[in-house]
């Protein structure tokens, strides 16, 4: 590894445990508690062994039995003491803790929220959820323990030294012939666990979204009977994770192993010195039990802090996946933008060209003017540009020339939730959520009645099929819909829309691969929507888009014809060709 990536790491550890402890500082004054309680329990756990060692000096070395009893009682309150504020510390801390994580998360989930569209087309959807996750629990297991045993690991060895020099600095300096070997071992160890736990978390997250990607779409799996293909897949990936997470966890197994030899080793040294002084009349044996006892608490300290080496580094490289996220740009309005009022729903694209990338261009000098309550159709090859039309209509993208007019007003200075509040949209990937069906309805106006929900699913065609379910509106339905069709879940979508009243409608037509008795009822609610109302549609099916009063041909992110129906057949041109060839299909079928 070179210099250079090793000093960024270091520069990344230290900015994300400064950043962690930032959100610990709202919760200072129980803070302050915790380690009040780590130097109370500190302090009793080295006056233990100090009475120990003077218990055998004063009382059981000489045979008398006298105050024994008393201060064995002082013994046993003083390890009852050191009990009870470990406990306290470990309590208040978790709660801290916990607190902690719950604000990283929503913080997180928030985040999410008002990233752009763009971010979430990039990015696995279960690799997002790993962070939410994995990453979070990650952080939460090292505040719940590794803050409290760092400060007391710390505070136990100053104090565990300053005792030991007072008792003897030769035994003293006999213990620390250890700490070299510590410091050169745990660097050695230390310098390749912080790159594999942040391996082994990248790894973590990529499986994730292989699972989560390959469960919601395990239909096409079976469909295109994949499943050894994807079990090859995934096997890959498993594989990653698991050389990964072997030499993470075998690098840090090391760490144990070489704090007990060097415990043992202190052990010995202590022994066979002590007892040395002891004959020449140096110490007592008092003295070597506490030695004994306090090289342990010496070497434990820092077995402690080497084994948080492990947890911390595990939770830095979560936290800083989690504020990755957190830091991303999100989807702002500039100051100046403002909101619409009520809209007529004039739409008007100005030389309008957009790329998803650098390669080449999505949509081409795009311009078109549709007066209120006009119906707009997209029609076009696959890539043509239809769904990029949608998407800056909604302001999921930003143009990068040309404007975009709404009743005169230019959207890239309209507040986006605003803008999007005017709209409607029946998309053809119909997704409803893990509830009730009212719920679902009732997304389109959160604060609807259930006579307005009803009035919508019956206006959308939905009420008649809702009514013949075991629990009508309050069915239950499992996630994406899952339990009713394709068709019913089209809509459920409808009457999402119409529950919204908006003044402009954005519509992905998805008539396709549904029985022609639900093709007429969606096509029945869709005229009853978009009545009044101006609307955009990517027309899917050329025969429902006849009486569209303007429908845009489009080719290669370019319109190259426009007009009705019945101009763009006398044309003989583009449409001419694609409709006759759906026709033929049609029939042919």
């Amino acid at each position: 590894m070179s210099n250079k990536k090793q000093s960024s790491k270091v520069k990344n550890l230290k900015s994300t445990i400064i950043r962690i402890w930032k959100y610990l500082d709202f919760y200072r004054s129980q803070l302050f508690l915790v380690l009040f309680m780590v130097v109370v329990s500190s302090g009793l756990g080295l006056l233990g062994p100090y009475l120990i060692g003077r218990t055998v000096d004063k009382y059981i070395a000489t045979h008398s039995g006298k105050s024994l009893i008393l201060i064995l009682i002082v013994i046993g309150a003083v390890y009852f003491c050191f009990s009870l504020s470990s406990f306290l510390q470990n309590y208040w801390m978790i709660g801290i803790g916990q607190k902690t994580v719950f604000t990283m998360r929503s913080q997180l989930f928030s985040q999410l929220h008002r990233l752009p569209i763009k971010f979430f087309d990039k990015r696995q959807h279960g690799e997002l959820m790993s962070r939410l996750t994995n990453d979070i629990d990650n952080v939460s297991q090292t505040l719940n323990s590794s803050v409290i045993q760092i400060f007391s690991s710390v505070l136990t060895l100053v104090g565990t030294v300053s005792v030991m020099l007072v008792l003897s600095p030769l035994l003293t300096l006999i213990t620390m012939i250890i700490i070299p070997l510590m410091f050169f071992g745990m660097k050695w160890i230390t310098n390749r666990t912080g790159r594999l736990f942040k391996e082994q978390q990248k790894h973590l997250g990529d499986l994730n979204g292989f699972i989560q990607e390959t469960i919601s779409g395990q239909t096409i799996v079976k469909t295109f009977s994949q499943e050894q293909n994807m079990i090859d897949d995934f096997m890959e990936k498993n594989e990653r994770l698991r050389k990964a997470g072997y030499w993470a966890q075998t690098y840090s197994g090391f760490i144990p192993k070489l704090m007990n030899m060097l415990n043992n080793l202190s052990f010995a040294l202590i022994a066979g010195a002590g007892g040395w002084l002891a004959l020449r009349g140096h110490i007592t044996i008092g003295t070597i039990i506490v030695f004994t006892e306090y090289s342990r608490q010496f070497t434990r300290p820092l077995n402690d802090l080497a084994n948080q080496f492990n947890t911390l580094f595990s939770a830095v490289a979560g936290a800083e996946r989690v504020f990755e996220i957190i830091d991303e740009e999100e989807e702002k309005d500039d100051v100046a933008s403002s909101k619409l009022g009520e809209i007529v729903g004039e739409v008007e694209f100005k030389n309008v060209s957009f790329s998803y990338g650098e390669d080449s261009q999505t949509i081409k000098n795009v311009s078109f003017h549709a007066t209120p309550g006009e119906t707009i159709a997209l029609v076009g090859p696959t890539g043509a540009g239809k769904t990029t039309i949608i998407n800056l209509l909604a302001r999921f993208y930003e143009p990068n020339e040309g404007i975009i007019l709404i009743d005169g007003h230019d959207t890239g200075k309209i507040k986006r939730n605003n803008l999007r509040s005017k709209m409607g949209f029946v998309l053809q990937d119909t997704y409803l959520f893990e509830g009730t069906i009212r719920e679902n309805i009732r997304y389109g106006k959160l604060d609807a009645s259930d006579k307005e929900v009803e009035k919508a699913a019956k206006m959308a065609n939905a009420h008649s099929f809702i009514m013949k379910l075991p629990n009508q509106y309050d069915t239950v339905l499992k996630q994406d819909g899952s339990g009713i069709s394709q068709g019913q879940r089209q809509l459920l979508s409808i009457a999402r829309a119409m529950l919204s009243d908006p003044s402009l409608l954005i519509l992905d037509e998805a008539t396709s691969n549904i029985d022609t008795i639900t093709e007429m009822k969606i096509q029945e609610a869709l005229y009853r929507l978009m009545n009044g109302r101006t609307s955009v549609v990517i027309a899917h099916r050329l025969n429902t888009i006849q009486n569209a009063d303007q429908i845009l041909v489009l080719d290669n992110g370019q319109i190259i014809e426009k007009g009705n129906h019945e101009a763009l057949l006398k044309n003989r041109g583009f449409y001419y060709g694609l409709y006759n060839g759906q026709l033929k299909q049609e029939v042919s079928s």
